[in-house]
């Protein structure tokens, strides 16, 4: 009886690997240009999602980013001792809470904007405009 061959990975090839080390580089792109802003890349993803529709119940914003409801808790009460948020009572659901920007929070788009696009470019700058595309166009099919 011959033994099966146990089948081989080049790990360093594989797509899990290869997205955990691209994702390492992008975060530690953004934090050499937000250091000066204390905000981690979810904090920011948070308050990227408040600048398009400010008020959002907390859980929508868990939602649309994908964090728990736990880790999303967190990162709120940290944003909001900061003065950049602020819970508020949803009118609709007693239980809940709509996550309102400060006028500190609102302030804060037109000056982070430009330093998250600085750093997207510097991320992508290898990348040719349609590899881009379909890079961007796999990880939106992979996320869903």
């Amino acid at each position: 009886m011959e033994a099966q061959q146990t089948p081989t990975m080049d790990i360093e090839k594989t797509v899990g690997f290869l997205l955990a080390k691209a994702y390492q580089r992008a975060c530690l792109i953004f934090k050499e240009k937000f250091d000066q802003y204390e905000l981690t890349p979810q904090q920011f993803g948070l308050l990227g999602f408040l600048w398009q529709e400010d008020g959002i119940s907390q859980s929508l914003l868990s939602a649309k980013s994908q964090i728990d409801r736990t880790t999303m808790g967190g990162l709120i009460d940290r944003l909001e001792k900061e003065g950049v948020v602020m819970r508020r009572p949803d009118p609709a659901d007693r239980r809940a809470y709509r996550i309102c920007l400060t006028e500190k929070g609102k302030a804060l788009e037109p000056e982070l904007v430009p330093v998250a696009l600085r750093a997207q470019a510097e991320f992508i700058a290898r990348l040719e405009p349609n590899e881009v595309e379909t890079l961007t166009s796999l990880l939106q099919k992979l996320r869903s």
